[in-house]
């Protein structure tokens, strides 16, 4: 099987490599490193500029009609660069759900806007006592007439300080078991009744717990059936399930290398002419290929219409992992130094080695733990019971 990624992709590529040459400035990148939020106006104004907020959605929709390979490849280049689109990602699900399964009136306030990038939706799925296991959320929302009154909170509500809507799990019924009690919003984050707090990540990176007290949202914000928000989940989880972090052990390795070729030993020679720095960085790009496979696999999937259930969090599962196990040897073979801070002066490429170990720890966790992803593997791809 070829996963080469044809010239279509790869001029697409060369674009796009153009293009965040020119917009993603230090200036940019010190910014958004130093407020945590991976969102800027700007930069989404540029990418809704050029058509490229949705390029796979269907041109009557917005979107650009690129195919999956065509996006793999813009998405390797921006995730390449850490480029500022978590709120345009969350965004773009969301709205993909709501042409899935929302109603017309949903579909026409939401989808151009999104499209449009003039609006972020960020995800309201974990709970302080409910994690990775979404499907225990305690939220409740009951109803009331035409309405639907909520009380719980949110935890990692990444955006929702900048957000107008959060895409929100809530529990409608206490009484059945609880896929089959849960019932999704999208709840305008301005409405009286939610609060927002800050919280910091390991990484630098901002995201927040969000408190709903007696929120009160008409039933036209409801996605989906009552009591069907599972199946909504599902649809929605299946995107995050096919991520992947393969761009940026591309970067990490790219930026040790750089170090590897102007870094000197005690002798004066090259790092690069060390054969342990040699082994080590052979070992990282040998888990960059496998990363890189793996997702193209599902982009290749995706492209001949078959949906990588348990391909996409192989992908998702062995790159998270992959990042961890390069990021940590990696800052071993350069040493004391590659602990100096991101945009300390004095630090090896600028820190980002640094930062990479503290992003990569954070990355099992994302779209799902490594624990969920195996046993997503388990019983959707090897066929094993729960």
């Amino acid at each position: 099987m070829d996963f080469d990624m044809g010239e279509k992709s790869d001029a697409f590529r060369e674009e796009v490599k153009a293009f965040l040459d020119e917009v993603m400035t230090l200036e940019l990148e010190e910014k958004l490193y130093r407020t945590g939020v991976s969102h800027d106006d700007g930069f989404t104004k540029a990418l809704a500029d050029r058509g490229w907020l949705a390029l796979g959605w269907p041109v009557e929709w917005g979107g650009q009609g690129r195919d999956p390979l065509e996006v793999m490849a813009y998405s390797e280049e921006l995730q390449r660069v850490d480029a500022p689109t978590y709120g345009i990602g969350t965004t773009v699900m969301v709205a993909r759900l709501i042409h899935k399964l929302g109603t017309e009136q949903q579909k026409e306030e939401i989808l151009r806007p999104a499209l449009a990038g003039e609006i972020i939706i960020c995800l309201g799925f974990s709970e302080p006592e409910s994690g990775s296991d979404v499907a225990a959320a305690q939220t409740k929302a009951v109803r009331d007439g035409d309405e639907w009154v909520i009380n719980g909170q949110k935890m990692f509500t990444t955006n929702a300080h900048i957000g107008d809507y959060v895409f929100l799990l809530a529990r409608t019924n206490p009484d059945v078991p609880k896929h089959k009690g849960l019932t999704t919003f999208l709840v305008p984050l301005q409405h009286p009744g939610v609060e927002t707090q800050a919280v910091f990540t390991l990484s630098g990176e901002r995201t927040n717990i969000t408190y709903y007290t007696d929120v009160r949202i008409p039933d036209a914000w409801r996605i989906g059936d009552v009591d069907g928000g599972w199946r909504v989940m599902t649809v929605s989880l299946q995107d995050e399930h096919s991520s992947g972090f393969a761009a940026r052990i591309a970067s990490l390795l790219d930026h040790t290398e750089a170090w590897a070729a102007d870094a000197r030993d005690d002798a004066g020679r090259p790092r690069m002419e060390d054969p342990a720095v040699r082994t080590r960085l052979g070992r990282a790009a040998t888990e960059l290929e496998v990363s890189r496979l793996l997702q193209r696999r599902s982009a290749w999937m995706a492209d001949e219409g078959i949906v990588p259930e348990a391909e996409g969090p192989m992908a998702k599962l062995y790159s998270s992992e992959a990042l961890e196990r390069v990021a940590q040897d990696l800052t071993e073979m350069v040493g004391p130094d590659a602990l100096r801070s991101y945009f300390d002066p004095t630090a090896p490429e600028g820190g980002r080695i640094e930062h990479s170990l503290r992003f990569s720890l954070g990355t099992t966790i994302y779209a799902g733990t490594s624990e969920v992803q195996r046993n997503i593997i388990a019983q959707r791809g090897l066929g094993l019971p729960r």
